[in-house]
């Protein structure tokens, strides 16, 4: 049972959800599991007197249970699990014993490739794969060693296997219980000794490639997880937020507290003075209960300076995004590959089309929150984040003192899709803690949490495409026009340099631009909207660029096939003839459109009218960490316009896949997101302001339209890749292609509606 503060008025007592799971545990009504193997929690100590600690990410203590570190943000996705999961393959632990811990953001934790603590792209199992092998094996090997000696046999001759180290010869073994009792492990590595280990090959793995019981599902359904919206500290006092009109420019010019004052248990109202400049125009009215913050917020009478972006809306960021791609100087270029202006100057047939996306929001279950305490120097947040090294430093810069003086407890996060990776929750917490002097936990209400969000921006493309008079794609120029999220972090290393060294540009908004099919002219710029960039902001939304850009190419290669009469699947695959730097990504990709094509039986059977297939095929997240990922979209148009999907037939390669059911079950999950964002998705921006603020005005798909989902999974052995995004990004186009093979109407735009369907039917 988590640990409440005393009640300070009948209101506050404790009704959440896990306090009932947690009580209906007790009385026998605890959902299955009930004999897997859990976890610590979130933010417990690890390395106890007495355990046998291999390497920062994991310690096995005198019991044998093992207690890997998770130094990732888990959303859902299990990466605590497949961590775990990684370390006991080779180590050779039990799975039973296994057992999971969040980390702090204590730098040891950072990722070993990225050097910081987050957790995105899908980059968390092919990143971290390697590291975890080899801190499994150096225990492997340590154990191995000390066992050796205390049965005076040979290390080379010993086997473990199940948490116990055998000698066959003599049938002596020793359990990892045993081993650390001893207190005879002395093997330690070095760098150079770590990188020499031999790993297990494929086809030696017993744990990686199977469906094990995930760590983390227990004690989420028994309501033990603690979540940041969990949190509670003595003296624990409640931040509600007053939120200006506009998304972001704001100043606060009055705050009139004598209706909050009226309000039993109200303290104080805080302006939120942001250094970072992350939050603008912000209020938290702080109070003894949550009941009591929101009522004192409601009767808070705040004047703003609504500031420079009061009269942006959609169309004047459109009107924008399109008056600065015509010009020949904009932005800066993330391809250059061959002179593609003059190809298409001299192309047999030249084909051009906009293409746009929406604004969309990230709307995890459970909003944004964070709790802020001071202890001594040093500041305690507890929250749910996916960038811990970024958060850190942003609530230090909010309260003035040094990074070093904030510790942040992880915890299980609700939701996150990209929507934590920033750190606004945590700058109400800090502030307002600092303003009276006690803990404060701020949770955002969802209309705080839809209109405050930062959003997937929208976005504006231009591709221009060249045929020579056999039919073959010589030429492509695509323009990419949007705000752009990662250059808002202020952080250089994540920009990407442009191929003409002019600048750095925010590669997180034009990968997927960087095909694989063969075209020898080919250029791509990247186009900074300055005026969304100050206006929206925008965030990284689950599959980030990819959900975009490749709504444009592969909408695009499907016009091109039809322009000339061949088949869309046909025309993609004589381009994915992995020539020069296409070689073997290419033919990967196109292995799984082969896949999903034979899976869905696309051009096998004649179609009932208004019925169709579209393919599209998809190397997200990015080209160096691509999962090749392709889908076949069966729809049913009617005469109004209205889209059924039908069927979305996934085919994915992922290389090696350490627990395939989680694979399938993000692949699934992830398709669903990339139908929500084709057909349903919109946020829409006037005066400045979100216009969308619960789910009765922003509407994602529902459980009614779910259709029918067919994944096959390639796994080949190779390194893995990723899987929570990929299969976001290749849906759109899948569908906006099945839907000109049904009725002929070609849409550009998404979300995909039923009146942009029926123009396309009347054209």
């Amino acid at each position: 049972m988590n640990e409440h503060v005393k009640p300070l008025a009948p209101e506050a007592t404790d009704l959440s959800r896990r306090s009932f799971l947690v009580g209906s545990a007790a009385t026998g009504l605890a959902l299955g599991y009930a004999g897997v193997p859990g976890l610590l929690g979130a933010d417990q100590a690890l390395a106890a007197p007495g355990d046998f600690e291999p390497s920062v990410w994991y310690a096995i203590s005198p019991n044998g249970l093992v207690t890997v570190t998770c130094g990732k943000a888990d959303m859902g996705q299990h990466i605590a699990s497949t961590m775990a999961q990684i370390v006991a393959e080779e180590l050779g632990s039990d799975w039973k014993d296994m057992r999971v811990a969040l980390a702090s953001n204590d730098p040891k934790y950072n990722d070993p490739v990225l050097g910081a603590q987050i957790t995105g792209g899908s980059w968390s199992t092919m990143m971290n794969f390697d590291a975890m092998s080899r801190a499994g094996a150096a225990g492997r090997i340590a154990l191995t060693e000390a066992a050796a000696g205390i049965m005076g046999v040979p290390a080379g001759e010993l086997v473990v296997r199940d948490s116990k180290v055998t000698h066959p010869k003599s049938k002596k073994s020793m359990t990892f219980a045993e081993i650390v009792k001893s207190g005879k492990i002395k093997k330690t590595f070095t760098p150079d000794e770590l990188k020499a280990i031999k790993l297990k090959t494929p086809n030696q793995y017993t744990l990686i490639g199977q469906s094990v019981p995930q760590l983390d599902i227990p004690s989420k359904t028994n309501g033990t997880a603690k979540y940041g919206i969990d949190t509670f500290l003595p003296g624990m006092v409640y931040g509600k937020l007053v939120l200006p009109p506009v998304r972001y420019g704001a100043k606060v010019t009055a705050v009139d507290e004598s209706g909050a004052k009226k309000v039993p248990g109200f303290i104080k109202a805080v302006v939120i003075d942001d250094k970072t400049a992350t939050t603008t125009g912000w209020v938290v009215a702080v109070a003894n209960t949550y009941q009591a913050a929101k009522k004192a917020a409601d009767a808070l009478k705040v004047t703003w300076d609504k500031g420079p972006n009061a009269k942006v809306s959609n169309e004047s960021l459109l009107a924008e995004s399109k008056r600065i791609q015509a010009l020949n100087d904009s932005g800066l270029y993330f391809v250059k590959n061959g002179d593609a202006a003059a190809a298409l100057g001299s192309a047999a047939k030249v084909m051009e089309a906009e293409y746009t996306t929406s604004i969309n929001i990230h709307a995890p279950m459970e909003p944004m929150n964070a709790t802020a305490q001071k202890q001594g120097d040093i500041w305690h947040l507890y929250t749910g984040n996916q960038f811990a090294t970024r958060t850190g430093a942003i609530a230090a810069g909010a309260v003035g003192v040094d990074p070093k003086y904030i510790v942040m407890h992880q915890q299980w996060l609700g939701g996150g899709f990209g929507r934590r990776l920033d750190s606004d929750m945590v700058i109400p917490a800090i502030v307002a803690a600092s303003a009276v002097g006690k803990p404060v936990k701020v949770i955002y209400s969802r209309e705080d949490d839809m209109t405050m969000d930062f959003s997937r921006p929208l976005t504006f493309q231009k591709i221009k495409a060249g045929l020579d008079a056999d039919g073959k794609l010589v030429a492509m120029s695509h323009d990419v026009v949007g705000a752009w999220p990662t250059k808002r972090w202020g952080i250089p290393a994540f920009l990407t340099p442009s191929v003409d060294n002019k600048g750095g540009l925010d590669g997180f908004t034009v990968n997927g631009a960087d095909h694989f099919y063969t075209v020898p002219n080919h250029s791509v710029r990247a186009i900074l909207n300055e005026m969304a960039q100050n206006a929206t902001p925008s965030g990284q939304l689950r599959s980030v660029a990819p959900g975009w850009t490749f709504w444009a190419v592969e909408s695009m290669l499907d016009e091109l096939a039809h322009s000339i009469g061949k088949d869309p699947a046909q025309f993609r695959i004589a381009l994915l003839d992995g020539k020069g730097e296409n070689a073997g990504g290419a033919e990967r990709l196109r292995n799984t459109l082969l896949a999903a094509m034979g899976l869905s039986g696309y051009g096998s059977k004649k179609l009932p009218k208004g019925e169709g297939m579209g393919v599209a095929c998809v190397s997200s997240q990015e080209r160096k960490t691509a999962s090749w990922t392709a889908c076949v979209a069966h729809v049913a148009v009617d005469n109004s316009g209205n889209v059924s999907v039908k069927k979305l037939t996934i085919a994915t390669d992922v290389g090696t896949q350490v627990h395939p059911d989680n694979i399938r079950a993000q692949v699934e999950g992830a398709a669903l997101w990339g139908l929500s964002l084709a057909l349903y998705e919109k946020a829409t921006m006037k005066d400045g302001g979100i216009e969308q603020t619960n789910f009765d005005s922003y509407t994602p798909l529902r459980m009614s339209q779910v259709p029918e989902v067919a994944i096959s999974v390639i796994a080949n052995g190779e390194g893995a890749t990723g899987v929570g995004e990929p299969a976001v990004t290749v849906v759109a186009p899948a569908i906006g292609n099945a839907i000109f093979n049904a009725v002929g109407a070609r849409v550009r735009a998404l979300p995909i509606t039923a009146e942009a369907v029926k123009a396309g039917m009347k054209a």
